[in-house]
């Protein structure tokens, strides 16, 4: 069995002012495919930079184009796509998979996209404003000119979507809660990925109670025990839980009624708290760890400690979720790259569950950063979101569902 046109997947992570894309192969006889290439759209309607590279490493693009030739998404979408095309001899994917941050209630596992469901998941744009426009758009510009060309909605919420009631219930009236008022979760592609990576590198720590640390611009963690999701920080949208890039976290829903007396609007409570609030907010320098770093204004260093702060703090939550701490795994940009911030978080948490940092692993960003008298296992492992889009995708054609 094999699918039209090689078996090539594409798949798509839409941002709002970026794309990333995978082109993979799928075997019949195995099941994760193939990577083939990955590339990144950047600076959408500003200075929109595409970069594509083969997987030996082989350099396909790096060009720059006016941006009124890259206004939007839809548009970033078909230049990514055409290129590919062009690079890859004409070559064009037979199915397409999209990770989509929000499926609601409705959708717990990956789902063949047409116009109806498209419509279902434009209901939840309110719920993810920053993602779930930019998430549909490339999916509506294929709708639009390949119709018959079948793509997959792969959803962040999905993975936690088995969570005990105990963990999805706000203390509101429980008709709420039956209306889809709930704590859904994210970074689910994320956590389920470095959850199989797990597996693979400490199977024996895989099976045990385990924290993974999603931390980038967008930031969550997730406590996971044998490789399913048990309870997670985010919640109804993707403000909930740690403070981000640019996103509060956790805030006291006092604050929102006492800005709502002031005056303020929803549309100006929403500009607050998803672009205006997190690191960006605190430090009022920048929503980069980089920047931050690199600044010496001091709210700048204050935003960093909170952020360390807050992390450590929802470590020791999600371990009473568990009910114990095996491992904690950092991932991500900020979680595989910032040596610093993760010795910040250990020094918190050493006290609770005697942790024992590796400081010369630590530095180099090892696979395993706990030294050998650490009671507990502390690593760091790259996620690879792409490879998950693709593997969801796959595995719908191979379960002999229909894509056609």
């Amino acid at each position: 069995m094999s699918l039209p046109g090689g078996e090539r997947i594409l798949t798509v992570n839409a941002g709002s002012s970026s794309i990333r894309i995978g082109l993979f192969t799928g075997h019949p006889e195995h099941e994760a495919p193939t990577p083939r290439a990955r590339g990144k759209l950047d600076g959408i309607g500003i200075r929109p930079r595409l970069q594509v590279v083969l997987a030996d490493g082989t350099h396909l693009f790096d060009q720059t184009f006016p941006a009124e030739q890259v206004a939007d998404m839809q548009a970033a979408f078909r230049l990514v796509d055409l290129a590919l095309a062009n690079g890859l001899r004409g070559e064009q994917p037979a199915l397409i998979s999209h990770r989509v941050v929000h499926g609601g209630g409705l959708f717990s596992a990956p789902v063949r996209v047409d116009r109806p469901v498209l419509d279902q998941l434009r209901a939840f744009e309110p719920l993810a404003p920053l993602h779930q426009p930019y998430n549909l758009a490339p999916i509506q510009a294929v709708l639009d000119d390949m119709p018959e060309l079948p793509q997959v909605a792969c959803f962040d919420t999905a993975f936690h979507a088995g969570r005990d009631e105990l963990s999805q219930l706000f203390a509101l009236p429980y008709p709420l809660y039956e209306q889809g008022i709930r704590r859904y979760g994210f970074h689910g592609l994320s956590f389920e990925y470095v959850s199989l990576r797990l597996a693979e590198v400490a199977p024996e720590i895989a099976r045990g109670k385990v924290v993974i640390a999603h931390l980038g611009s967008g930031s969550s963690l997730c406590g996971i025990e044998g490789g399913r999701s048990v309870e997670v920080t985010t919640g109804f949208s993707a403000l909930d839980g740690l403070p981000m890039g640019s996103r509060c976290g956790a805030l006291d829903p006092g604050v929102l009624l006492h800005l709502l007396a002031r005056g303020e609007d929803a549309r100006s409570l929403e500009e607050l708290l998803y672009r205006r609030s997190g690191l960006l907010g605190i430090s009022g320098v920048s929503s980069d760890m980089l920047a931050l770093r690199a600044s010496q204004e001091p709210h700048a260093r204050l935003a960093i400690d909170h952020y360390a702060y807050r992390i450590a703090q929802e470590v020791g939550r999600l371990a009473v979720s568990l009910g114990g701490l095996d491992a904690l795994v950092f991932t991500a940009g900020i979680g595989e790259k910032d040596a610093e911030l993760r010795a910040q978080v250990v020094e918190r948490l050493a006290p609770l569950f005697d942790l024992r940092l590796d400081a010369d692993a630590n530095r180099r960003n090892a696979e395993r950063i706990s030294s050998a008298d650490s009671a507990r296992s502390l690593l760091v492992i790259a996620t690879d979101e792409e490879s998950m889009l693709a593997r969801h995708a796959w595995r719908l054609y191979r379960d002999g569902r229909s894509l056609g």
